[in-house]
Protein backbone atom coordinates (compact mmCIF):
# COMPACT_ATOMS: atom_id res chain seq x y z
CA UNK A 1 0.00 0.00 0.00
CA UNK A 2 2.46 3.01 0.42
CA UNK A 3 4.78 1.42 -2.56
CA UNK A 4 1.02 2.36 -4.44
CA UNK A 5 1.10 5.68 -2.60
CA UNK A 6 4.77 6.09 -3.20
CA UNK A 7 4.00 5.65 -7.61
CA UNK A 8 1.09 7.70 -7.18
CA UNK A 9 2.98 10.33 -6.09
CA UNK A 10 5.62 10.15 -8.37
CA UNK A 11 3.17 9.95 -11.43
CA UNK A 12 1.08 13.44 -9.41
CA UNK A 13 4.42 15.20 -9.62
CA UNK A 14 4.94 14.37 -13.22
CA UNK A 15 2.02 15.40 -14.05
CA UNK A 16 1.82 18.28 -12.15
CA UNK A 17 5.01 19.38 -13.49
CA UNK A 18 4.02 19.35 -17.49
CA UNK A 19 0.94 21.50 -16.19
CA UNK A 20 3.38 23.81 -14.02
CA UNK A 21 5.26 24.21 -17.95
CA UNK A 22 2.09 25.02 -19.82
CA UNK A 23 1.13 27.67 -17.41
CA UNK A 24 3.63 29.49 -16.16
CA UNK A 25 6.58 31.41 -17.98
CA UNK A 26 9.05 28.98 -19.96
CA UNK A 27 12.57 28.05 -18.94
CA UNK A 28 14.56 32.18 -19.70
CA UNK A 29 17.52 30.54 -22.10
CA UNK A 30 14.60 28.95 -24.42
CA UNK A 31 12.86 32.21 -24.82
CA UNK A 32 16.19 33.98 -24.98
CA UNK A 33 17.46 31.96 -28.26
CA UNK A 34 13.78 32.01 -29.60
CA UNK A 35 13.56 35.86 -29.38
CA UNK A 36 17.24 36.05 -31.06
CA UNK A 37 14.84 35.32 -34.10
CA UNK A 38 11.22 36.02 -33.69
CA UNK A 39 11.03 39.18 -31.35
CA UNK A 40 10.35 40.61 -28.14
CA UNK A 41 6.50 38.08 -27.40
CA UNK A 42 6.90 36.65 -30.56
CA UNK A 43 6.75 39.88 -32.62
CA UNK A 44 9.57 39.48 -35.20
CA UNK A 45 11.30 42.56 -36.47
CA UNK A 46 12.65 41.08 -38.89
CA UNK A 47 9.95 40.44 -42.67
CA UNK A 48 12.06 37.39 -43.54
CA UNK A 49 11.24 35.85 -39.87
CA UNK A 50 7.45 34.77 -38.99
CA UNK A 51 5.76 36.93 -36.31
CA UNK A 52 4.26 34.03 -33.66
CA UNK A 53 2.54 36.48 -31.07
CA UNK A 54 -1.27 35.80 -31.54
CA UNK A 55 -0.73 32.89 -33.88
CA UNK A 56 -2.74 29.80 -33.67
CA UNK A 57 -1.05 27.18 -30.67
CA UNK A 58 -2.42 24.31 -33.31
CA UNK A 59 -0.59 25.60 -35.93
CA UNK A 60 2.73 26.45 -33.65
CA UNK A 61 2.91 23.13 -31.88
CA UNK A 62 2.73 21.29 -35.42
CA UNK A 63 5.47 23.31 -36.88
CA UNK A 64 7.41 22.61 -34.07
CA UNK A 65 7.44 19.05 -34.39
CA UNK A 66 7.73 19.19 -38.13
CA UNK A 67 10.68 20.88 -37.62
CA UNK A 68 12.12 18.54 -35.33
CA UNK A 69 11.73 15.66 -37.98
CA UNK A 70 14.69 15.93 -40.48
CA UNK A 71 12.26 14.70 -42.96
CA UNK A 72 9.61 16.84 -42.93
CA UNK A 73 10.28 20.85 -44.02
CA UNK A 74 12.17 22.36 -46.75
CA UNK A 75 15.97 23.08 -46.14
CA UNK A 76 15.71 26.72 -45.31
CA UNK A 77 13.38 26.38 -42.89
CA UNK A 78 15.25 23.55 -40.91
CA UNK A 79 18.87 25.17 -41.42
CA UNK A 80 17.22 27.67 -38.70
CA UNK A 81 15.03 25.44 -36.77
CA UNK A 82 16.44 22.14 -36.69
CA UNK A 83 19.52 22.99 -33.73
CA UNK A 84 16.53 24.86 -31.72
CA UNK A 85 14.00 22.06 -31.85
CA UNK A 86 16.02 18.99 -32.16
CA UNK A 87 16.20 18.53 -28.07
CA UNK A 88 12.77 19.80 -27.18
CA UNK A 89 10.20 17.62 -25.94
CA UNK A 90 6.59 17.44 -27.13
CA UNK A 91 5.50 18.94 -23.62
CA UNK A 92 7.97 22.36 -24.50
CA UNK A 93 6.54 22.63 -28.21
CA UNK A 94 3.24 22.68 -26.48
CA UNK A 95 3.93 25.05 -23.79
CA UNK A 96 6.00 27.23 -26.47
CA UNK A 97 3.05 27.23 -28.36
CA UNK A 98 0.54 28.24 -26.10
CA UNK A 99 2.80 30.99 -25.03
CA UNK A 100 3.20 32.57 -27.97
CA UNK A 101 -0.82 31.90 -29.53
CA UNK A 102 -1.32 34.26 -25.87
CA UNK A 103 0.73 36.86 -27.28
CA UNK A 104 -1.37 39.98 -28.49
CA UNK A 105 -1.38 39.89 -31.91
CA UNK A 106 -0.70 42.27 -34.89
CA UNK A 107 -3.23 43.91 -36.49
CA UNK A 108 -3.40 43.64 -40.22
CA UNK A 109 -2.91 46.67 -42.41
CA UNK A 110 -4.00 46.81 -46.12
CA UNK A 111 -2.21 48.92 -47.71
CA UNK A 112 -2.40 50.06 -51.75
CA UNK A 113 -4.48 49.68 -54.59
CA UNK A 114 -4.16 45.56 -54.64
CA UNK A 115 -5.52 45.37 -51.60
CA UNK A 116 -9.24 45.55 -52.37
CA UNK A 117 -8.20 42.94 -55.14
CA UNK A 118 -6.91 40.49 -52.02
CA UNK A 119 -9.73 41.22 -49.82
CA UNK A 120 -11.95 40.23 -52.69
CA UNK A 121 -9.47 36.77 -53.39
CA UNK A 122 -9.38 35.86 -49.76
CA UNK A 123 -13.26 36.25 -49.04
CA UNK A 124 -14.66 34.54 -52.27
CA UNK A 125 -11.68 32.99 -54.17
CA UNK A 126 -10.91 33.06 -57.55
CA UNK A 127 -12.68 30.47 -59.47
CA UNK A 128 -10.53 30.69 -63.22
CA UNK A 129 -7.95 29.37 -60.97
CA UNK A 130 -9.57 27.14 -58.61
CA UNK A 131 -8.28 28.92 -55.72
CA UNK A 132 -10.74 28.53 -53.32
CA UNK A 133 -11.84 31.30 -50.56
CA UNK A 134 -8.60 32.16 -48.03
CA UNK A 135 -11.60 32.72 -45.18
CA UNK A 136 -12.56 28.82 -45.20
CA UNK A 137 -9.94 27.71 -43.14
CA UNK A 138 -7.87 31.00 -42.06
CA UNK A 139 -11.11 32.59 -40.76
CA UNK A 140 -13.09 35.86 -41.90
CA UNK A 141 -10.55 38.65 -40.17
CA UNK A 142 -7.45 36.29 -41.31
CA UNK A 143 -6.89 34.72 -37.65
CA UNK A 144 -6.88 31.65 -38.44
CA UNK A 145 -8.45 28.08 -37.13
CA UNK A 146 -7.67 24.74 -35.31
CA UNK A 147 -3.81 23.69 -37.66
CA UNK A 148 -4.54 26.79 -40.02
CA UNK A 149 -2.40 29.88 -39.28
CA UNK A 150 -3.33 33.27 -38.08
CA UNK A 151 -2.62 35.45 -41.83
CA UNK A 152 -3.48 38.89 -40.35
CA UNK A 153 -0.56 40.68 -39.22
CA UNK A 154 2.30 38.26 -40.95
CA UNK A 155 5.02 39.77 -41.98
CA UNK A 156 4.62 41.06 -46.43
CA UNK A 157 7.87 39.48 -47.26
CA UNK A 158 7.35 36.25 -44.72
CA UNK A 159 3.56 35.90 -46.50
CA UNK A 160 5.21 36.38 -50.27
CA UNK A 161 8.12 33.89 -49.58
CA UNK A 162 5.64 31.16 -47.83
CA UNK A 163 2.91 32.02 -51.00
CA UNK A 164 5.82 31.48 -53.61
CA UNK A 165 7.31 28.38 -51.99
CA UNK A 166 3.70 26.72 -51.63
CA UNK A 167 2.86 27.42 -55.25
CA UNK A 168 6.28 25.85 -56.05
CA UNK A 169 6.40 22.86 -53.67
CA UNK A 170 9.02 23.63 -51.94
CA UNK A 171 7.41 24.36 -49.07
CA UNK A 172 5.17 20.87 -49.14
CA UNK A 173 1.71 21.50 -47.82
CA UNK A 174 -1.16 19.59 -50.16
CA UNK A 175 -4.11 21.37 -48.99
CA UNK A 176 -1.97 24.93 -49.99
CA UNK A 177 -0.03 23.78 -53.30
CA UNK A 178 -3.94 22.97 -54.39
CA UNK A 179 -4.59 26.41 -53.39
CA UNK A 180 -1.59 28.42 -54.45
CA UNK A 181 -0.57 26.85 -57.55
CA UNK A 182 -3.05 28.51 -59.92
CA UNK A 183 -2.19 32.23 -58.00
CA UNK A 184 -0.30 34.76 -60.06
CA UNK A 185 2.48 37.47 -58.96
CA UNK A 186 -0.15 39.71 -58.70
CA UNK A 187 -2.79 37.96 -57.10
CA UNK A 188 -0.26 36.74 -54.08
CA UNK A 189 1.33 40.86 -53.82
CA UNK A 190 -2.39 41.17 -53.55
CA UNK A 191 -3.10 38.64 -50.83
CA UNK A 192 0.18 40.14 -48.76
CA UNK A 193 -1.37 44.15 -49.48
CA UNK A 194 -4.44 42.89 -47.91
CA UNK A 195 -3.55 40.85 -45.09
CA UNK A 196 0.04 42.05 -44.07
CA UNK A 197 1.29 44.56 -41.01
CA UNK A 198 4.17 46.12 -43.00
Amino acid sequence: MARMRIIGAVVGACLFSTMALAATDLPAPLVAKCQACHGDGGNSPTGAVPRLNGQQAAYIAKRLHDFSNLASEDPHAMKAMWPVVSDLSNDTFDALAAYYAGQPPTKSRPQGPLAALGRKIYANGATTEEIRPCQACHGAQGEGGAAAPRLAGQHAAYLTSQLERLRLLTRVDDTMFHNARGMSDQQIRALVAYLAAD
